[in-house]
């Protein structure tokens, strides 16, 4: 092997295992070789000895646009950076109208390219009166998923879409092989409960989680895989809150469809009764946090292996929109792209689960599920040199100096045990542990997935 450009040392955790006091060796933006004993020389050798070596975390889960005129794509990647996320997948329901057509994703690939300082890979979705017709075209330009929702969250912006428009929409993108995420949620059971209770003046801080019933999910979960089955798409349910919810996806694998499944790590490491009174609405999130025996059984379907990935569902909505005594007049949704790693982090360690389990859940499970696993994910030969160093330090988070558009967090003031001491894209320092050093654009930041057949 010839001299490197880089050479990071430290506990490197790869896809087979981690190698205590270890290499990664980098060169042309590809990881070059990892191993243990003597490094390679190289133009410039890091020492993080005694640090977690990891990939670059994809973050197949944020909302990045969903406010006009707040955050934007370029904003949320240097908090990116900051917390180990070398790859954003954002969702379509951007402010003021969803990404359906080709057009639109364009334009946002254009502003991936411009203001971004991580990589960026797009969901798209479809119109109510567009239906199927632009599927097409947003695969062509490189969606790397579909979402929909079955219930309606804003009209226009995030729109319920009708079973039957659902059906047709996975046929089309099933032949692709790109994943069909559902946002599981039953419309006429949720309007119902929450209009009942605002007649009853029953809207405190417990209300949403009362609303919001497990049954509600449960069922649309359903029928988010019933869907896959029927069509031999992929199947997915973006943010599972419950123990049924897992099991419902392992029927339908062990019969065969190509059923996935995603939880956000809030629905890890909050729970209703120990923070949903004292935070309020800033963990009003879609579905609620469940009792904490709830969170418990999630955390067994990680160790089992049945999730897909772990995500952060990161959206920077305001206070200002989170301070209504009214919990149904609030925003759901806040800030994750900092503390997805740590927070995961910390509780795979806290249950007992190693860090090779944390990798797959932040890493190459993402990756493969958008289909750029080929490119990102792994510390191996060939991939992108996509790295992120741990220090194994202990503190309690503050979101005051925080890089996205707001400066709180549900995590606040939350022990955490590892801190992001260095993020790198394609082999290039873009955090140093305490400031964003890479420009904004400059590279191709916008990533398509790698299909399998001509879509």
């Amino acid at each position: 092997m010839s001299d490197a450009d880089l050479v990071i040392l430290g506990d490197v955790v790869t896809p087979d295992g981690v190698i205590f006091d270890g290499y990664v060796a980098v060169s042309d933006e590809l990881i070059e070789a990892v191993g243990e004993g003597a490094p390679p020389s190289a133009a410039e050798t890091q020492d993080f000895r005694g640090c977690w070596v990891i990939p670059g975390v994809v973050d197949g889960q944020t909302h990045a646009a969903s406010q006009l005129n707040q955050e934007g794509l370029g904003r949320a990647s240097r908090a990116a950076a900051a917390g180990g996320v070398t790859v954003m997948v954002d969702m379509p329901y951007d402010d003021p109208k969803a990404i359906s057509t080709r057009e639109e994703f364009e334009r946002k690939a254009d502003e991936i390219k411009r203001e971004c300082h991580v990589d960026v890979a797009l969901h798209a979705t479809i119109g109510e009166e567009d239906g199927t017709s632009e599927i097409p075209g947003l695969i062509e330009a490189g969606a790397a998923a579909f979402k929909f929702s079955t219930f309606e969250a804003a009209p226009g912006r995030f729109p319920r879409i009708m079973e039957d428009d659902l059906e047709a929409a996975f046929k089309v993108i099933g032949g692709a092989g790109l994943a069909c995420g559902v946002h599981n949620q039953m419309q006429e059971m949720t309007r119902r409960n929450i209009a009942r209770m605002t007649d009853a003046g029953d809207t405190g801080w417990d209300a949403f989680a009362r609303a919001h019933t497990p049954l509600i999910e449960d069922l649309a979960t359903v029928i988010v895989y019933e869907l896959g089955a029927r069509t031999g798409a992929r199947g997915h349910v973006v943010h599972c809150s419950t123990s049924r919810g897992f099991e419902i996806c392992e029927m339908y694998r062990a019969a065969g469809h190509a059923a996935s499944i995603e939880t956000c790590v809030q629905y890890l490491m909050i729970n209703h009764e120990e923070h949903a009174e004292k935070l309020g609405a800033k963990v009003k999130h879609y579905p609620p946090m469940r009792p904490k025996a709830e969170t418990e059984l999630l955390w067994q379907h990680v160790v089992a292996g049945r999730c897909t990935f772990v995500s952060s569902d990161h959206v920077s909505w305001g206070l200002d929109r989170k301070n209504d005594p009214n919990i149904f007049k609030n925003t759901s949704g806040g800030p994750g792209l900092e503390t997805l790693l740590a927070a995961f982090w910390t509780g795979c360690e806290e249950h007992g689960i190693g860090p090779r389990m944390a990798v797959q859940m932040l890493c190459d499970g993402p990756a493969d599920h958008f289909l750029i696993g080929d490119r990102k994910g792994r510390l191996a030969p060939g991939h992108h040199a996509d790295i992120v160093v741990l220090k194994k330090e202990q503190y309690e988070f503050d979101p005051s100096n925080s890089l996205s558009a707001v400066p709180w967090s549900s995590f606040a003031g939350r022990r955490f045990n590892v801190r992001v001491a260095a993020t790198y894209s394609r082999g290039e320092l873009i955090w140093d542990g305490a400031a964003v050093k890479n420009a904004a654009g400059g590279k191709e930041r916008f990533l398509r997935p790698t299909l399998s057949i001509d879509a």
